[in-house]
């Protein structure tokens, strides 16, 4: 619109992912509390001079002044990053630790995938965003069942939470044996369609434990049974977005909670094309 003048607004947000863009700048993906995700221009970011580039790493949770129309009815659609100020830099903690740095990277993917409309407000997926970027940074727990509850509670907001105390197809209560990722969980005998999967009962308990955040079971469960609920919130989840995460497979399933695991050579850079894009 001519003669239109781009409005200042302030905003705290978790930076999802960076882009290179021209020799100098970078295009920064940023899930907001007030105005959902959006994208944002960061001028001069890659120069040696610059103020603020360290605070829009992946993962930080910072404060922004932005220039742009906030509801996105006039003027670009990619705003401008005029300030920043880093409320807590967790990416900084996760350099030397290759599974926090992986499973950070799944959650930041997901978030994305899960705000398929820019600047529509989602409060709840923000703080749960922020919410487990802060537990992986403090090492609360081991970092699949961070990432797995993370992937449980985001599905629960976009509508796909799998059943696991009720069958997924006639509704039938009970902690049914069967897991059908096609018919949305758990399925009683009647209902269970060949190719279900027969998960452990300490699976399906787990599952539930992390969706309703009942962190003590949770932590006292063995590697098998947290690789088989990995396996089943990973495939619920793809199934639904209709696409695969690429950060997923790079995830490490067995190591402990904030235990600096020295990363296999390239295995970083692979992860951190997630959240850059490769220009060279």
């Amino acid at each position: 619109m001519a003669g239109y003048r781009r409005q200042l607004y302030r905003d705290d947000a978790v930076v999802l992912r960076v882009q290179k863009l021209g020799e100098s700048d970078r295009i920064i993906t940023l899930l907001t509390r007030r105005h959902g995700r959006l994208r944002a221009v960061a001028r001069g970011i890659r120069r040696t001079t610059s103020k603020f580039g360290a605070r829009l790493e992946p993962f930080g949770h910072v404060d922004l002044q932005l220039a742009g129309d906030p509801k996105g009815e006039h003027g670009s659609s990619l705003h401008t990053i005029s300030q920043v100020e880093g409320i807590d830099l967790y990416g900084k903690r996760f350099l030397g630790d290759y599974p926090r740095y992986t499973a950070a990277s799944a959650i930041a993917e997901t978030a994305e995938r899960l705000t398929p409309v820019e600047r529509e407000p989602s409060l709840r997926l923000f703080q749960l965003t922020l919410g487990a970027m802060r537990s992986l940074a403090r090492g609360e727990h081991a970092t699949t069942l961070v990432l797995d509850a993370y992937l449980l509670r985001g599905m629960a907001l976009a509508g796909w939470a799998p059943a696991l105390t009720a069958c997924a197809v006639c509704g039938t209560p009970g902690r049914h044996r069967a897991f059908s990722v096609p018919a949305g969980g758990a399925v009683c005998p009647d209902c269970r369609p060949p190719g279900a999967a027969h998960p452990a009962p300490a699976t399906i308990d787990l599952m539930s434990a992390l969706t309703t955040g009942d962190w003590v079971l949770a932590d006292a469960t063995g590697t098998g049974v947290r690789r088989e609920c990995s396996g089943l919130v990973a495939a619920h989840l793809q199934w639904h977005l209709e696409r695969a995460l690429r950060s997923l497979p790079l995830v490490d399933r067995g190591a402990p909670a904030a235990t600096a695991v020295p990363p296999p050579v390239g295995a970083v850079a692979e992860a951190d094309g997630v959240n850059r894009e490769r220009t060279e």
